[in-house]
């Protein structure tokens, strides 16, 4: 793979939005993705100038690591969201131990299958695990139950079912995220 995997730095909100609007076209959008290409288009430079921001390098509160192409080219994204007891909830249930949350996951086309994905993950838990303060106990994310694909993904980077479950708004099928985690090692 001749990717390198990084942090976006705050300027980068061009790409930034280029790649996320780029995964809200991609077929599998209405069932990765909590937001729909329509409403991310409609949102002005400082929506996204922020978002990028607050997941940039120095940021204490989220991560977004991207996969970048020997031509600076971005094909694939991640971003790790921290979080603490009594913090804010982004989605499910609320953390009693601190955590991290995957959220955004996307590879290009051209690049899957490549080893983007996997290194992208590595990233994300890695920081996780390096964070300071008390150390964060697991890494979890949400896979939409027909997502089949990105469950096997997610199951392949070490991650496995909690049985805890999220009922999506406004579903009239009643459709489900399925909480995935992987448990910090313990060392001795």
């Amino acid at each position: 793979m001749e990717h390198v995997i990084r942090t976006v730095r705050a300027d980068e909100w061009r790409q930034a939005r280029d790649i996320r609007l780029a995964a809200l076209q991609d077929p599998a959008a209405p069932l990765a993705f909590l937001d729909t290409y329509e409403a991310a288009v409609a949102r002005p430079d400082a929506h996204w100038r922020e978002r990028t921001a607050g997941a940039a390098e120095g940021s204490d509160g989220a991560r977004q690591f991207v996969a970048e192409a020997p031509d600076g080219s971005w094909e694939g994204t991640v971003t790790v969201l921290v979080e603490r007891p009594g913090g804010e909830v982004r989605f499910g249930e609320a953390p009693e131990a601190d955590q991290t949350h995957v959220v955004g996951v996307y590879v290009r086309p051209q690049a899957r299958g490549s080893g983007v994905a996997e290194a992208l993950f590595r990233a994300a838990v890695e920081w996780s695990w390096s964070l300071g303060g008390a150390p964060v106990r697991r890494v979890r994310l949400y896979v939409h139950e027909r997502n089949a694909r990105a469950a096997a993904f997610y199951r392949k980077a070490g991650f496995v079912p909690t049985g805890a479950v999220v009922p999506l708004d406004g579903d009239a099928d009643g459709a489900l995220e399925v909480e995935y985690e992987v448990r910090r090692p313990v060392t001795v």
